[in-house]
């Protein structure tokens, strides 16, 4: 159910229905348009189809507002945006309210595609898994361009080590700190040098321990075990032990 928002979004909501739902938008990077558009409560919805005789090309898909001049894409979205869109018919919704606040003025929107070429695509670290600190993994991936690459490893949102400027050649080995603390929730940042915003991450994945914690243990185990079987071995024996000679009598 569509619902009017108050003040100060009507302006909004009237300068959408009106100049953008009848104005379908041609983007370079083969042809895009705008399908139709819906405000529900605080969410702009824009459906839109991608028109590409390949459908194995992928866009990069971004809203940009007259708010900044179109000058940076919007943040507050979701959906069928962003890299590694596929041609077709797709969906993206906004939260205008969540991206601006409590705008007043008229709004329009820009939809902009350009065939999305990734600076690499992994091929190794895209499954969820364990890695033991203290070795060594290969990262591999294919690249697509030719500008040095930054590797980092974070445990959530904190960068805990990594190389800067490698070549983008398609390996390097991971080595996991001896001293990292064993859990999940780590994963590898990559990040183009020379475009800061080109980034990616792999899945999470956990770091364990080079020797398990009850290995570590037996070794301790065992020789309580031998020091305690050999202590009461020697009080059986000394038990044991003939009774001495009595002292001879006058």
């Amino acid at each position: 159910m569509k619902k009017i928002l108050k003040d100060p979004f009507l302006i909004i909501r009237k300068i959408f229905l009106t100049t953008l739902l009848f104005a379908p938008l041609l983007v370079w990077s083969q042809k895009m348009k705008i399908q139709k558009m819906e405000l529900i409560n605080d969410v702009l919805i824009v459906h839109y189809e991608i028109d590409d005789s390949n459908p194995n090309n992928e866009y990069l898909v971004s809203v940009y507002t007259s708010k900044d001049n179109y000058a940076a894409p919007v943040i507050k979205i979701k959906g069928d945006i962003g890299q590694e869109v596929k041609p077709g018919t797709r969906k993206a919704e906004w939260n205008i309210r969540e991206e601006f606040g409590d705008y007043e003025g008229p709004l329009s929107i820009e939809l902009r595609a350009n065939v999305f070429i990734p600076f690499i695509r992994l091929k190794s670290f895209t499954k969820t898994k364990g890695y033991k600190r203290g070795k060594g993994y290969e990262l591999d991936w294919r690249p697509g361009n030719t500008n040095p690459i930054h590797i980092e490893l974070f445990k959530e949102n904190q960068r805990l080590q990594g190389e800067l400027n490698h070549p983008n050649n398609g390996e390097y080995t991971v080595n996991f700190a001896s001293n990292l603390k064993p859990g999940s929730n780590y994963k590898i940042k990559v990040t183009d040098s020379k475009h800061p915003q080109d980034f990616l991450y792999t899945v999470n994945f956990r770091v364990k321990r080079k020797i398990p914690l009850l290995l570590k243990a037996l070794p301790i185990l065992a020789g309580g075990y031998f020091l305690a079987t050999f202590l009461r071995g020697s009080s059986s024996s000394a038990n044991n032990l003939p009774n001495a000679p009595a002292a001879p009598t006058n």
